[in-house]
């Protein structure tokens, strides 16, 4: 019998975080959840036997209660986001994606684990592969994307927190295996099929969909899979 999975994860009252969340409970994964507001879950979601709850801000964690919840882990999925709206958007924390991917790899990386674990974090397809590998983007879309960085926080900081895991954790890390998911326009909907791609496929201003429930699906699939 295959060992039952632990997930930490952040985010999970968002709209795709909450689809996360519950295909984890419905796969019978145990997650630990680090929410900002219970009363965004549903009451049965609450009462599940596989879910602990910690009602905190991330960031205001103590080091030792982060190290805590990080113990004995197989994977954190990051679902954090920015709230779509002009004070959301503009004003603090502008970089809660990048600090809260810092911290947890942080952790993870004080704790040694005996077996690499996952992070998965969700971005945006806005966000540039490194080496300039996303070879369907030409020279006024990638100048476009640096302006929408420069003037938009949430922008800037789902970069950096693929840059700080790209740049700072590296691919060579015994203690973390990671992944960034970029999908394009997020929209509602069942679980379908669906394709990957490991580089963009359409252009920003004629952007593809995706259901939220199938982003949601392949970061279980991520946890799931071995390979």
């Amino acid at each position: 019998m295959a060992q039952k999975q632990t997930v930490l994860l952040v985010g999970g009252t968002g709209r795709t975080g909450r689809r996360v969340l519950g295909q984890l409970l419905d796969r019978n994964v145990s997650v630990r959840a680090i929410v900002r507001s219970v009363q965004k879950l549903s009451a049965d979601v609450v009462a599940n036997a596989n879910l602990t709850v910690v009602q905190s801000d991330l960031l205001s964690l103590s080091a030792p209660e982060l190290l805590r919840l990080l113990s004995d882990c197989d994977a954190v999925i990051s679902c954090l986001g920015h709230v779509i709206s002009l004070r959301r958007v503009l004003g603090p924390p502008r970089d809660l994606v990048t600090a809260a991917t810092a911290r947890l790899c942080q952790g993870i990386m004080e704790l040694r684990p005996a077996a690499p674990i996952k992070f998965i974090l969700m971005s945006s397809v806005s966000v540039n592969r490194p080496g300039g590998a996303d070879t369907r983007r030409g020279m006024f879309e990638r100048v476009i994307l640096r302006i929408l960085r420069g003037v938009l926080p949430p922008a800037k900081d789902n970069q950096q927190a693929a840059n700080h895991l790209c740049d700072r954790v590296g691919t060579a890390n015994p203690h973390i295996q990671w992944v960034v998911v970029r999908p394009d326009t997020l929209m509602e909907g069942d679980v379908s099929e669906y394709n990957l791609h490991e580089s963009t496929v359409a252009s920003l201003f004629a952007p593809n969909s995706t259901n939220m429930a199938n982003v949601a699906h392949f970061m279980c699939e991520l946890v799931a899979n071995p390979q």
